[in-house]
């Protein structure tokens, strides 16, 4: 993949014009126009960013060919540093935001998911890009995408988006085969999130069956970003979770049988040992045979697993095929599908700063360019023109490999299903927390409890038995609201400013 991205890239390297900027130089709306570089005495901007690996390899090699056309002609250098995970990344920054002993100034630009460019825009120092484009340059973009950039009032423009991602079902196909030739069970099954469910039932029987000893059935499936699960499986079956107003207020909707049916669908058949989360990631589980089924961002594809150490078979490690499939929906729900991925945040600085951001910003982001960046890393352009998948094959190739199969299933769904991401308010990310861990740790910690009972000699059904209870749920959802209302700072009555 990266040798065919790098011929793309010595053979497309384009001197761009105004034209093919699209609008780029001094006719964008506002008052940007007044802004002249100069290329003798080029304005240098930082760009902090968490990509690793074949993403920023490809991150590295655009900024450079800027540098070396466009950037050198209008007189813009881009300087990038990658500091890290995600939340290293997050913490870098607003350690710089807030002037810490130790910290980096606040960089020129910097990767953010909404919370994080929530919590700096409070602090007065995120720029508004809006006046920067003009109606033809932002109808280019997917709507969703930068109406994420607007929560600090229609109208603005605070997060640019750049790569986005979706989740996607990734399918240990090799395995699934034999299960399938041997139970008759199909995939069509996987479309919905109880199709799954009952097939990981069916799964850990068919394999507890291939040996004498009983109840050591294997787990079908696991899931990496719990929060998606709550948000976008409560979007489907027709409430949101966190619901912001236009004044800021956060308003709690933890509908009890909304979530009772989530919990129906992953604390149950974990519990069982249907579903397993063992690794740091599902790929990871997948990696050691302990599930052959995950819903991971598509954007990790490049982590996806090619073989598997340590499974079933006599042999140590044995190649295995990966299919990727849309990811299922509830039975009869709303056509939402996980909007993910950092945008990019441009700080307030010098005039003439903030205008080579953008400027290179909007560079970056011309089709050809996304597609090149999105192909390479695992992630999906932010324009309309680009999420097609015939230009996309156009512009890299095709040659049937895990990545295109990727490509392919995740601009489907970006282009059939309504996209769906929470907006950002105060403590938007302490809130997140409470979901990614409540209904997993508590489905971890009883499974623990349930596989000690089958120690002592119970069946699997007489071990899961006492945590199959409704008040088990019950306790485990006023919990979970209650953790939910403090970290929102709501009464349960209305929401917080």
């Amino acid at each position: 993949m990266i040798r065919r991205v790098a011929g793309v890239l010595l053979a497309g390297i384009l001197m761009c014009s105004a034209a093919v900027m699209g609008g780029c130089g001094n006719d964008s709306a506002g008052n940007p126009d007044k802004v002249k570089l100069d290329p003798e005495n080029p304005v240098t901007i930082s760009v902090w960013n968490y990509y690793n690996g074949e993403q920023q390899d490809a991150f590295n090699g655009l900024v450079d060919e800027f540098n070396s056309t466009e950037g050198r002609e209008r007189g813009i250098f881009v300087e990038t540093y990658s500091l890290g995970s995600v939340g290293e990344l997050e913490q870098s920054v607003l350690d710089a935001a807030d002037g810490k002993v130790g910290a980096s100034q606040v960089p020129n630009i910097f990767a953010a998911y909404a919370d994080t460019a929530y919590a700096v825009d409070q602090r007065d120092l995120v720029a508004d890009l809006m006046p920067y484009f003009s109606e033809k340059e932002l109808d280019r973009f997917i709507a969703s995408y930068l109406n994420e950039g607007e929560f600090s009032g229609a109208g603005t423009l605070k997060i640019f988006p750049v790569a986005k991602s979706t989740e996607i079902l990734v399918l240990n196909k090799t395995d699934w085969d034999k299960f399938a030739e041997a139970t008759g069970w199909k995939l069509s099954e996987l479309s919905t999130i109880e199709g799954v469910t009952r097939t990981a039932e069916a799964y850990y029987r068919w394999t507890d069956s291939l040996t004498a000893e009983k109840n050591d059935g294997k787990a079908f499936f696991g899931r990496d970003a719990m929060a998606n699960y709550l948000l976008l499986g409560a979007r489907q079956l027709g409430t949101e979770i966190f619901t912001v107003k236009e004044d800021g207020s956060v308003e709690l909707h933890f509908d009890r049988d909304v979530m009772k049916k989530l919990w129906d669908n992953y604390y149950v058949p974990f519990i069982n040992g249907y579903f397993d989360a063992s690794a740091r990631f599902r790929s990871g589980d997948m990696k050691t045979g302990s599930i052959i089924s995950f819903v991971g961002a598509s954007s990790g594809a490049t982590f996806f697993p090619s073989s598997v150490v340590g499974g079933d078979d006599d042999q140590d490690e044995y190649p295995i095929e990966l299919l990727a499939l849309e990811c299922p929906k509830f039975e009869g729900g709303e056509a939402y599908a996980v909007q993910q991925g950092a945008g990019m945040v441009v700080t307030k600085s010098e005039p003439e700063k903030v205008y080579a951001s953008v400027q290179f910003l909007k560079w970056f982001t011309q089709d050809e360019r996304n597609i090149r960046f999105s192909v390479a890393s695992g992630y999906l352009p932010v324009t309309k023109a680009a999420n097609d998948a015939e230009l996309i094959t156009e512009y890299i190739g095709s040659d049937g490999s895990m990545m295109d199969s990727i490509l392919q299933v995740s601009v489907d769904t970006v282009m059939k299903n309504k996209l769906y991401t929470p907006k950002a308010f105060k403590n938007g990310t302490t809130a997140r927390n409470v979901l990614e861990t409540s209904l997993s740790g508590q489905a971890a910690a009883d499974r623990k409890l349930v596989r000690q009972r089958i120690e002592q000699g119970m069946t699997l059904e007489e071990a899961s038995a006492l945590y199959l209870q409704d008040d088990n749920f019950d306790r485990w959802y006023e919990k979970t609201k209650t953790e939910l209302e403090a970290a929102i700072g709501s009464d349960g009555g209305g929401g917080i400013q």
